[in-house]
């Protein structure tokens, strides 16, 4: 059976850890080429909710946004990432642009000048970046040439637990030198790397079990075998007599899902109290396991926030999964909380491109432009322009959005940023 599109086999002399292979003909390595969520053309960035450290990128004066409002100086941007009060921004040319909150040195750049934090400013890499992202307190970068690099801090129930054995870094240090990968993916204190040989490693906080490869004994940074075995990247172990091989990752708030390449298997681990990675039983999971909640969809995007996911497929449609509270999962007012994927009725007749959850809040983002929200919006996180919660979806207007086509949304933990570009004029002659 031939490769899927998007993954090739190739010989190779490496191994997929990264580790030179005793005889490079035995094996053909699969080299895997995940979506990265660009969009072909670059925009600006809008940004709604609370300013209180800045992560609005909007300066020092303006406490909060209840609808999106262009950030200066953010432009030719092709990817964003929201994190807990901060954000990080990929220009068209491959360079960083960070802002928001820098008590841990999520933003990876020297903020020493009062109120530098609050505006958008660049991040030094010695090379094109290719896709970024955002935890609570930490930031991470892929290049083009499969290297990754990460600042900040991760952090568990007893406090901040440092980005690497040194403590806190404050600017990008490489993680995984010897390894070249493909995608990142950040939860709230954890981070996913998936190889370009198919094969998953993870790293930070574990006590949810969203490492997947650290037993619930040994989760607490406190054990025998202190923190350097959560902050050193290591591999997940699969089902080794399948030899199973992934294609994709994402992150959530406090697990992990991984798609396997044959067949589309969604596998996860971390935290299910409310069924958010689909498994019956809600206990942590601190290995993989396969959900049979996503069987039957090819999934394009899944996106999970601290009690819900949702869920985008090759179709475009909608699923939600997890708890109901603040309206989240957007079935209604009389909804309950739900233990296998739900379609979302509003989008019927609209195809969605882009989703998102925040912690408590959604986003979709229809193929005409048009931004979706709803969720908890005490916050003004949703951009409804009200405080209220919204338990449907609500199409989001703005001053600032008309004339421009919504491309990409990223919920962060009290703000949500949002990716747009100017709306081609109709040629009223045509036709």
């Amino acid at each position: 059976m031939p490769p899927k599109k998007g993954l090739k086999r190739t010989a190779s002399s490496a191994s997929s850890d990264g580790k030179p292979s005793k005889n490079p003909r035995k094996k053909e390595e699969l080299i895997v080429k995940p979506d990265l969520r660009h969009v072909t053309t670059a925009g600006v960035v809008l940004a709604v909710g609370q300013n209180d450290v800045g992560q609005l990128g909007l300066g020092e004066d303006i406490p909060e946004k209840t609808r999106p409002a262009v950030i200066p100086h953010c432009n030719e941007i092709i990817a964003i990432a929201a994190g807990g009060m901060h954000n990080v921004c990929l220009t068209k040319a491959g360079k960083i642009l960070t802002f928001g909150c820098n008590d841990e040195g999520a933003l990876g750049r020297d903020t020493s000048v009062e109120g530098s934090e609050c505006e958008p400013g660049p991040v030094d890499l010695d090379g094109k970046v290719v896709q970024v992202t955002a935890g609570d307190s930490h930031s991470a970068a892929l290049l083009d040439d499969g290297r990754v690099f990460a600042w900040g801090s991760f952090r568990d129930a007893h406090g901040a637990m440092g980005l690497t054995i040194r403590g806190n870094e404050r600017l990008p240090v490489e993680l995984l030198p010897s390894i070249k990968i493909a995608k990142i993916a950040s939860g709230a204190d954890h981070l996913v790397m998936l190889t370009q040989n198919g094969r998953v490693y993870t790293c930070g906080c574990g006590e949810q079990g969203q490492l997947g490869r650290v037993a619930s004994r040994t989760a607490d940074r406190h054990n025998r075998h202190g923190v350097e075995h959560l902050l050193k990247p290591d591999l997940v172990e699969f089902k080794v007599s399948k030899k199973l091989e992934f294609e994709d990752i994402w992150a959530g708030s406090y697990c992990t899902f991984a798609k396997e390449h044959k067949r589309g298997d969604i596998y996860v681990f971390g935290l299910n109290n409310y069924h958010q990675i689909g498994l019956e039983d809600t206990i942590p999971y601190f290995h993989p396991k396969l959900s049979k909640a996503f069987l039957g969809n090819k999934w394009q995007l899944i996106s999970s926030g601290m009690h819900h996911t949702i869920a985008l497929d090759d179709n475009g449609e909608v699923f939600v999964l997890g708890r109901k509270e603040y309206g989240r999962l957007g079935l209604g007012p009389d909804a309950t909380d739900v233990d296998v994927l739900t379609k979302i009725d509003k989008f019927q007749t609209e195809k969605i491109i882009d989703v998102a959850a925040g912690s408590a809040q959604s986003f979709a983002i229809t193929n005409s432009g048009q931004l979706y929200a709803w969720g908890m919006g005490s916050n003004s996180q949703l951009g409804t322009g009200e405080e209220d919660d919204v338990d449907t979806p609500v199409l989001i207007k703005s001053k600032q959005l008309e004339g421009k086509t919504v491309v990409r949304v990223a919920g962060g933990g009290q703000h949500t940023l949002v990716l747009a570009n100017s709306r081609p004029v109709k040629d009223k002659t045509a036709g």
